[in-house]
């Protein structure tokens, strides 16, 4: 009696299996079925995108470091900056492992020589220019990817539309309408798999872009304001040795 009610169990299930699919392997046999019926296109599309999703990460690693290194050495200059302690705020540019530290101390190597505010805005943008290209290294493979992804996709529903349309050409005419409808679903993967892989690379390519115009809006604020701040400590000695001669000339 048990040997009946079990194998009677287990016929139920594996049609319930069949019909509705349990959530873990009803979706992982889902999506091997869909893989294998889109043919080889849809693994070229896998190693694109997988290719994308590892630039992303170390892209977004990359950049969340390179904000924060930033974040933290301008938090420790800025005060320096403000009191007028440049010869301090010097020390720790030249010590600090940020981009934020190398622009800066462009700009005191030229206030150091006593070069004027244009030269040393000309110097941090050139130490500026050689940040960028660091910042938006690789990023741009993104949109690439996803373009190449989305060709793919299309390139592999015409390749499967063309194989199903020789594949019924020498087939019973009243079967050629559930071929044909068959083959044209199974050509259709590609294309769909080809926009899963390039929305997400498309997201992840503006995401990145907009990160990175982020920090160099900071750089370009920070070379700003250390501009502001030469000068109005510029002015303030001038004041003072203004100040000074005149007292002498009192006293004389």
């Amino acid at each position: 009696m048990i040997p009946q009610l079990l194998a009677s169990a287990a016929d139920s299930l594996a049609t319930a299996t069949v019909l509705t699919s349990s959530p873990d392997e009803g979706m992982w046999n889902n999506i091997t079925r869909f893989m294998q019926e889109g043919g080889t296109f849809m693994y070229i599309i896998l190693i694109v995108f997988i290719i994308g999703l590892a630039i992303t990460i170390e892209r977004f690693v990359f950049l969340t470091r390179v904000k924060s290194r930033n974040k933290v050495v301008w938090q420790q200059i800025l005060p320096m900056l403000q009191q007028g302690n440049f010869a301090k705020a010097e020390e720790v540019t030249q010590s600090a492992n940020a981009d934020i530290g190398r622009i800066l101390a462009y700009g005191m190597d030229q206030s150091n020589q006593g070069k004027r505010h244009d030269d040393i805005e000309l110097a941090m943008e050139e130490g500026l220019m050689e940040i960028i290209p660091q910042l938006e290294k690789r990023t741009p493979y993104l949109a690439t990817f996803a373009n190449i992804a989305t060709l793919l996709g299309l390139l592999g529903t015409i390749m499967g539309l063309i194989s199903a349309f020789t594949a019924v050409a020498n087939v019973d005419p009243a079967e050629k309408a559930n071929l044909l409808s068959a083959s044209i679903s199974v050509a259709m993967n590609t294309t769909a798999f080809g926009l899963m892989a390039a929305i997400p690379l498309l997201l992840a390519f503006s995401f990145l872009q907009t990160k990175t115009t982020e920090i160099v809006d900071s750089l370009e604020m920070v070379s700003v304001k250390f501009i502001n701040l030469l000068r109005k400590r510029q002015i303030q000695l001038e004041k003072m040795k203004k100040n000074a001669a005149a007292k002498s000339q009192e006293k004389a």
